[in-house]
């Protein structure tokens, strides 16, 4: 009885890690090539699987990966905004929570941020919520509503402080990934949250 729980425990884990290499390798083929460049066959390629078919035992198609990589990555980020906003009290620390994970994300996982920042998954997941709309960016627009309403950040429209705020993040972590700045993206941190912060600061500070 023993011996088949173990079999059983050995053929989910390697299910699992089979999977997890399809959406590794899937990602990174997106960032390279784009969605509509990349096949399943590339894919399977990548994934050192022998035949295509093999890609059917995990996913219906090639939208269903990017389907699965979207969910995954909005997840984390969803509880990984959690835990800044438990850890921290402050908008201004708050975000500077945020930008700090984002740039992180980015020398570390830089195919996933790629996929965030660049891929329009509106054009191949037409049926997920924007960006916009999902849980996490939607708590980051209440730190910026609660900094509002404390005095840290300007009393305009919190959707425009995010699109000012964001767009120089953004921006600079895309300068970052298709290599117009040469050095990590940390290399930039420091200079990149006090332009970010003093665009939307109620009174300019050196956080």
């Amino acid at each position: 009885m023993d011996q088949e729980i173990n079999s059983t425990q050995l053929a989910t884990d390697t299910q699992a890690e089979t999977s997890d290499e399809i959406l590794l390798v899937a990602v990174k083929l997106f960032a390279q090539k784009g969605y509509f460049n990349t096949s399943l066959g590339d894919i399977a390629e990548a994934a050192k699987l022998t035949e295509v078919s093999c890609i059917y035992q995990y996913f219906d198609n090639k939208q269903a990966i990017a389907a699965k990589i979207y969910e995954m990555i909005f997840d984390n980020l969803n509880v990984s905004v959690d835990d800044i906003r438990r850890r921290y009290q402050k908008a201004s620390e708050q975000l500077r929570g945020i930008v700090d994970l984002f740039f992180k994300l980015t020398d570390d996982a830089p195919y996933l941020m790629d996929f965030l920042l660049n891929a329009k998954t509106g054009e191949f997941l037409p049926d997920h919520k924007p960006i916009y709309a999902m849980p996490a960016f939607i708590k980051i627009l209440k730190i910026i509503q609660n900094g509002i309403r404390a005095g840290e950040i300007r009393n305009i429209d919190p959707t425009l402080v995010s699109a000012y705020f964001f767009g120089i993040i953004y921006n600079t972590l895309r300068l970052v990934l298709n290599g117009q700045l040469e050095k990590r993206a940390d290399a930039y941190q420091a200079q990149t949250w006090l332009a970010a912060w003093n665009l939307i600061a109620k009174k300019s500070t050196c956080f």
